[in-house]
């Protein structure tokens, strides 16, 4: 019987060292895929929690948020859509939150804070004025177009902001040429005030 015993013993541990090493195994291939998605699509939620906020800090620290979100939710992937459409549902949820939070949406019209300054040619200056006038505006959309216009931005077709904002595809259709149509008629009477 001690013999038995000392098997069972041996045995657990054993098992318990194989479950160390798949979590250990599991927890690395969470990380892996985690700086995967960040590395691929960084820049572009980057601009998503620019479009939400006011300032180079509230941004950053928005995107840490997204970050955070897609670290904890990642475990719960189950690949009902593409991971780009997860990463960006999440991100637009808690961009919503971020908003709800920090401001209430009378506060996103103060003023914004000065670019870090940068020695560029004229042209990229011209660029990045046309940026900001852009960012600007989109700022001033209603959430529902800002939502649409951003991943629509991002390159994202109908169906998967469909399933990001939770609406149908002709709804993003709509909400897209509104957006589009309020951005024109900002951005002119913008360009008749110079």
């Amino acid at each position: 019987m001690p013999e038995a015993a000392g098997r069972v013993r041996g045995d657990v541990g054993t098992v318990e060292g194989e479950v160390e090493l798949a979590t250990q195994t599991s927890k690395d291939e969470l990380q892996r895929r985690f700086t995967e998605l960040l590395g691929a699509n960084g820049p572009a939620l980057g601009r998503l929690a620019a479009s939400y906020t006011r300032s180079v800090g509230d941004r950053d620290d928005l995107f840490q948020e997204i970050a955070l979100a897609i670290w904890r939710a990642l475990p719960r992937f189950r690949g009902e859509c593409s991971e780009r459409t997860f990463i960006f549902r999440i991100a637009h949820n808690r961009a919503i939150s971020h908003i709800a939070q920090r401001s209430p949406i009378s506060a996103l019209e103060g003023e914004l804070d000065p670019a870090d300054p940068r020695p560029n040619p004229e042209r990229e200056v011209s660029r990045a004025q046309q940026e900001e006038r852009l960012l600007q505006a989109i700022r001033r959309l209603p959430i529902t177009y800002r939502q649409a216009i951003t991943l629509s931005l991002e390159g994202m077709s109908y169906s998967e902001i469909a399933e990001i904002l939770g609406v149908g595809e002709s709804n993003v259709g709509v909400r897209l040429n509104r957006a589009r149509n309020l951005l024109r008629e900002m951005l002119e009477v913008g360009h008749e005030r110079r």
